[in-house]
């Protein structure tokens, strides 16, 4: 799978930025929380809230926002409790969705992102009715051009316990690890000097659905966004492949 099909490059490559910065906060901040009741409130045990804090930080929040997010969940300051929730359905075309969100309402967020697929074309489906069809993955973005060439990232990356790295994405290269494998690859390529742009788990689909028109690309896309715009949204997978001619077309 080229980066084609995974929402954070096509963010990218549409140049969809979140002016809001209260928005992005706002995710970041339930995500914090959540990894540190969860794990524990030190990112160095924690790999989960680690990846929350690098979040943080990339996004430039105050560490009073962070240190505050973590006490929320470590429990040493009062806070609103977050739960977990996977949302399963059908976009466009027939393209598989998944739709995580941490809430503190699970009915007022179902009832939203129930009335987003309607408003587009799509529609929420019962449990586990697209889930079997994804896995999860790790992502690692290296823009081009690197600081090296691409045999020793290549090189680099595997010997780290990359599974696979993907040269053929316009903007940068595209690690894909196990989940297990992904923090020791994402602090060794830091260890090496090699700058990621972007680094996640997500759920990576067994088998893609080929779009190839425009106004079919366009409905996907835009539902993509409007789940995105979600505060209780946390992330959103899907299955569709859009080839780069199209995506210009779109974008």
């Amino acid at each position: 799978m080229g980066g084609h099909s995974h929402w954070a490059g096509i963010k990218h490559k549409k140049a969809i930025v979140d002016a809001k910065r209260g928005k992005v906060w706002t995710k970041i901040v339930k995500e914090i929380a959540i990894a540190a009741r969860v794990g524990g409130g030190d990112p160095g045990s924690n790999p989960r809230l680690r990846q929350a804090v690098d979040d943080a930080k990339a996004s430039n929040m105050p560490a009073d926002n962070v240190k505050r997010a973590i006490q929320r969940g470590t429990g040493e300051l009062p806070g609103v409790m977050y739960e977990e929730r996977l949302y399963e359905g059908y976009g466009p075309n027939g393209v598989a969705m998944l739709v995580e969100v941490t809430t503190d309402n699970h009915n007022r967020t179902l009832n939203e992102v129930r009335q987003v697929f309607r408003e587009h074309g799509g529609n929420l489906g019962e449990a586990n009715c697209v889930a079997w069809m994804f896995k999860p993955k790790g992502f690692l973005s290296v823009a081009k051009p690197a600081p090296v060439d691409e045999d020793t990232l290549i090189s680099h990356a595997l010997d780290l316990g990359a599974e696979d790295v993907v040269t053929d994405v316009a903007e940068a290269y595209e690690i894909y690890t196990e989940p297990k494998d992904f923090d020791k690859v994402k602090a060794g390529l830091a260890a090496l000097n090699i700058p990621v742009s972007s680094a996640e788990v997500f759920m990576k689909p067994d088998t893609t659905v080929p779009v190839d028109k425009t106004e079919a690309a366009a409905k996907i896309l835009e539902l993509m966004e409007a789940l995105d715009d979600n505060d209780d949204v946390k992330k959103v997978h899907a299955n569709f492949d859009i080839p780069d001619e199209i995506l210009d077309k779109v974008g």
